[in-house]
């Protein structure tokens, strides 16, 4: 048998290589470049050759070439490190038996071997790709490399593919590779989302229309079809296409003819369709919202875009080519990412894919104060969290005096408030505020149960005295905080204008403003007996709002807004 080629530029990957096919008993031979095998090539023929892309002079696709001219038979698989979707759709155009990428397995490696051994296929050569154009997709996912397969598998065919796959995948980007690697590439390629076009049109946006077929038809116009004569018409979006127009497309797909809009005469239509959807068509078929016929006319070919958060490996390389690509477009220095900020936007959910990743580019493109990008320099909602804040949740008090003039106070910043119960603990104390709260208020009514005989306050008179004392301190806190401001302070509260002046005079409030002196005089002695319960809580309450009272008394020339007093 005769001996397998080897080339590659890298020592160690034709070492491993040479091993493994020793291993299992396959005679090889190695190359360090594509020059030596081409001279070798007139006298001697391998069983099969496997060869790297980028190398030292010639490149792979260059020795691919030459390979098919002198033996078409021959098999050749093509290695690469550099998994763009030229070299892939390149290495199949030029008769590649497989695509193999760096780093593979070197087992499934020596199983592609053995089946090229076995096998043989003839494929016609091509011209090279030129090797100064920016990659059309980049992907080196398992996932995007099936895609990059199936591209190059189909670019010599015109068979109708569906294109499946969540929004901001690339789905668009696909359907115009399938058009400009296959036969139809110098015709024209013509795309319409159908979901984007009003039902009562797009039967005219498809398939046109003659003069005075309908009220505003002046003029014999042409559809989509017939615009994309010869070429690919690419139909996104096509789940949401309206029923009746589903059974007019299907007449297409089946016989080729069709008809404008108030027309008699058919039509040849000589297209290839390319269909895309974010939906589950198998699931509309089902609803009966989608012609089954029609899903099975379209589902000849099927590709499925991974979402972003399935290839995820390939989140740094996108970021690059999109950084640059923004850069260009903007005329300005292309922007880097510091590895702890690649490493924060690489776990990021993503739920508009590719798409919203190459938004965050451009954001950063403009938005980034350096070329060296930051983690602290990415939008606020993929920041990570304040340096420092969290030691200060849980742990001991902070002089709230300290914070930067502006900050809002967040939830374990706050100061702790010490209750006058024996047993009591810092009223806040963690990272939320409503479960502190209420737990403060859940031991002061506690302790008032256990503190008092059940006939020294009647429960009603109770309840109605904390009632009134718990919306006196909260709509005095409000009022405190719009500095008297009514319309403001009901808005913070979310009740009627009507409502809190009912509060006000029913509370004895008329006169709050931004003196604290006010608030601290609500807890006065009751009527009743004061409980040991009541005043914990009147004081957790007051610390409270204390808090919250502190935000409002920055200077306005610190940065914070100040709204003018409203008219009432």
């Amino acid at each position: 048998m005769k001996p397998v080629w080897i080339v590659d530029d890298d020592a160690s990957i034709r070492w491993v290589l040479e091993k493994a096919l020793l291993k299992a008993e396959i005679a090889c031979r190695l190359f360090g470049n594509a020059d030596d095998v081409m001279r070798a090539l007139p006298t001697e023929r391998p069983q099969v050759l496997v060869s790297d892309i980028r190398m030292p002079g010639e490149s792979g696709l260059a020795l691919l070439e030459h390979v098919k001219g002198l033996y078409p038979q021959l098999p050749v698989i093509i290695m690469t490190g550099f998994s763009d979707l030229d070299s892939a759709v390149s290495a199949f155009q030029g008769g590649a038996f497989e695509y193999l990428t760096k780093p593979f397995d070197v087992d499934e490696a020596i199983a592609l071997i053995r089946r090229a051994i076995r096998e043989s296929r003839p494929s016609e050569s091509s011209p090279l790709e030129k090797a100064d154009q920016p990659p059309e997709m980049l992907g080196q996912a398992p996932a995007m490399q099936e895609v990059f397969r199936a591209i190059g598998r189909l670019s010599q065919s015109s068979a109708t593919v569906l294109i499946t796959g969540e929004s901001g995948t690339g789905k668009e980007l696909v359907a115009t590779a399938l058009h400009r690697h296959s036969p139809r590439a110098a015709l024209p390629f013509v795309a319409l989302n159908t979901a984007a076009i009003p039902h009562d049109l797009l039967e005219s946006e498809l398939f046109g229309h003659e003069r005075g077929s309908f009220t505003g038809a002046q003029a014999q116009r042409r559809g989509r079809f017939e615009q994309a004569e010869g070429g690919t018409l690419f139909l996104d979006e096509i789940g949401d296409m309206p029923l009746d127009l589903q059974t007019r497309l299907l007449r297409v797909l089946s016989d080729g003819h069709f008809y404008r809009v108030g027309g008699h005469q058919p039509l040849r239509a000589n297209v290839r369709v390319i269909a895309a959807t974010h939906q589950n068509l198998e699931q509309r078929v089902a609803e009966g919202r989608f012609r089954e016929d029609l899903f099975h006319r379209l589902h000849v070919i099927r590709l499925r875009l991974p979402p972003l958060r399935e290839r995820r490996e390939d989140i740094p390389e996108l970021v690059r080519f999109f950084l640059g690509r923004s850069a260009t477009s903007l005329g300005v220095e292309v922007k880097q990412l510091s590895p702890e900020a690649i490493a924060l936007v690489a776990v990021q959910p993503f739920p508009g894919n590719v798409r919203q990743l190459e938004n965050l580019c451009h954001w950063l493109s403009v938005m980034a104060p350096s070329q060296w990008v930051e983690a602290q320099d990415l939008p606020p909602e993929m920041r990570p969290p304040a340096e420092g804040l969290g030691a200060q949740q849980g742990h001991g008090s902070q002089d709230h005096g300290s914070q930067p003039v502006g900050m809002a106070v967040m939830p374990g910043m706050l100061p702790k408030v010490e209750s006058n119960l024996p047993s009591a603990k810092p009223a806040i104390h963690e990272a939320s505020l409503a479960p502190e709260w209420s737990e403060l208020l859940s031991r002061a009514v506690s302790a008032s149960f256990s503190g008092q005989p059940d006939e020294a306050v009647a429960p009603a008179g109770r309840m109605s005295e904390w009632s009134r004392t718990f919306e006196q301190v909260v709509f005095g806190a409000a009022l405190k905080h719009t500095r008297g401001r009514r319309i403001e302070a009901a808005h913070l509260l979310g009740v009627g204008r009507n409502t809190i002046t009912r509060k006000i005079l029913e509370l004895g409030l008329e006169d709050v403003g931004p003196d604290r002196s006010v608030v601290r005089g609500l807890f006065k002695p009751a009527r009743h007996p004061v409980h040991p319960g009541g005043s914990a809580l009147a004081e957790g309450l007051l610390a409270q709002e204390n808090m919250v009272d502190a935000q409002a008394q920055v200077s306005p020339k610190a940065g914070l807004s100040v709204i003018p007093p409203a008219k009432e």
